[in-house]
C-alpha cells in the first residue's frame, strides 16, 4: 500500500491593510506641555491602518497626534487621530485611531485607483496549499468579489462621502478648537508659587494697622490672602480666603501697596499667584 502525502496547509504572513506608496504632504498636530504644534512632514505610504511618513520634529513612540492629508483625486483631506507606533531618524510610522466611516472610504477608493485592482473586503484571508500555490492563488483570486458601479450610483456615493467628511472635518475643527482654548487658558493662568518662596522676594513691605474697632471687641488672629503678583513685582489683585472682616480689610490695605522682586521662569518674568497670611495679635 503506497503512503498518500497529506497537504499540508501554510498560512503566509498577512497583512489586514496593504500599504501603497504615496508621495503627499503631511500635517502633523502634537500637544507639546497641552500646547499644540504644527509639524512638516512627507508620506511615504499609506493604507487604511496607518501611514508611514518624513516628519521634520521629535516624536514618541505611542505619543497621540492628529494627522492631515491630502488624497490625489480625492478632494477633501484626511484629518484623523493616529499613535506614533516608531521613529527613528526623521521616519514614522503612525496608526489610525478610530478612523471614521467616510475617511476609510475615502482611502479605499484612492487605493483602489492607484492599484487598478478591485477593493477587497477588509480582513480577508489567504492561504497557501504546500506544493499547490498556484492553485491556491487562481481560487482566492477567483473567489474575491468584484465590485461594479454604475456612474450615477458612484456618484451619489461620492456626494454622500464628501457630506459625511464636511461633517467630520468639522467636528475635529471645534475638538481642536476646543483644546487650543484649553490649551490658552493654562498657559495665561498666573504660576502658583509657595508663600515661603515669595515672602523671601518681598522688596517693600507696609505693615497693616490694627483696626479700632476689631482691638474695642478683642478680635484677633489670621487674615488670609490670595494674591496675584503681575511681572513688575505689583499686587495685580487679591482675593480674602478666611479671617475676622474686620481684619482682612485691614491686611488687604496694606499688601496692596507690598512690592516684589519678579518672580522669573526661563529667564523671563510671569505672572504668579500665591497665599499671604497677615496675624493680628494683642498685646
Amino acid at each position: 500500500m503506497s503512503a498518500v502525502p497529506s497537504l499540508v496547509v501554510e498560512r503566509t504572513p498577512h497583512r489586514r491593510s496593504p500599504r501603497y506608496p504615496i508621495n503627499v504632504a503631511l500635517d502633523v498636530i502634537a500637544l507639546r506641555s497641552g500646547v499644540p504644534e504644527n509639524l512638516p512632514g512627507r508620506c511615504t505610504d499609506l493604507s487604511e491602518s496607518g501611514v508611514g511618513a518624513m516628519v521634520a520634529g521629535e516624536l514618541a513612540s505611542g505619543q497621540q497626534l492628529a494627522v492631515e492629508l491630502r488624497l490625489p483625486n480625492v478632494g477633501v483631506p484626511v484629518r484623523a487621530r493616529a499613535l506614533v507606533r516608531y521613529q527613528g531618524q526623521l521616519r514614522c510610522g503612525f496608526e489610525f485611531v478610530a478612523l471614521s466611516v467616510e475617511q476609510r472610504e475615502m482611502i479605499r477608493y484612492w487605493t483602489h485607483r492607484v492599484s487598478g485592482q478591485p477593493i477587497e473586503n477588509e480582513g480577508d484571508q489567504s492561504a497557501r496549499i504546500g506544493p499547490f500555490p498556484a492553485a491556491a492563488t487562481l481560487t482566492a483570486a477567483q473567489s474575491s468579489p468584484r465590485i461594479r458601479i454604475r456612474s450615477r450610483q458612484f456618484n451619489l456615493l461620492l456626494a454622500a462621502l464628501l457630506l459625511l467628511a464636511v461633517v467630520g472635518w468639522w467636528q475635529w475643527q471645534r475638538s481642536w478648537h476646543e483644546l487650543e482654548i484649553g490649551a490658552e487658558a493654562a498657559a495665561e493662568a498666573p504660576l502658583r508659587v509657595s508663600p515661603e518662596t515669595m515672602e523671601m522676594r518681598i522688596v517693600s513691605k507696609t505693615e497693616p494697622s490694627y483696626p479700632d474697632e476689631a482691638r474695642r471687641l478683642g478680635k484677633q488672629g489670621l487674615a488670609v490672602l490670595d494674591v496675584v503678583i503681575a511681572q513688575d513685582g505689583t499686587v495685580r489683585r487679591l482675593q480674602p480666603v478666611s479671617g475676622d472682616d474686620l481684619l482682612v480689610k485691614s491686611a488687604a490695605d496694606a499688601v496692596r501697596l507690598w512690592k516684589f522682586e519678579p518672580y522669573q521662569l526661563s529667564g523671563r518674568a510671569v505672572e504668579v499667584q500665591t497665599t499671604i497670611a497677615v496675624e493680628f495679635r494683642l498685646h
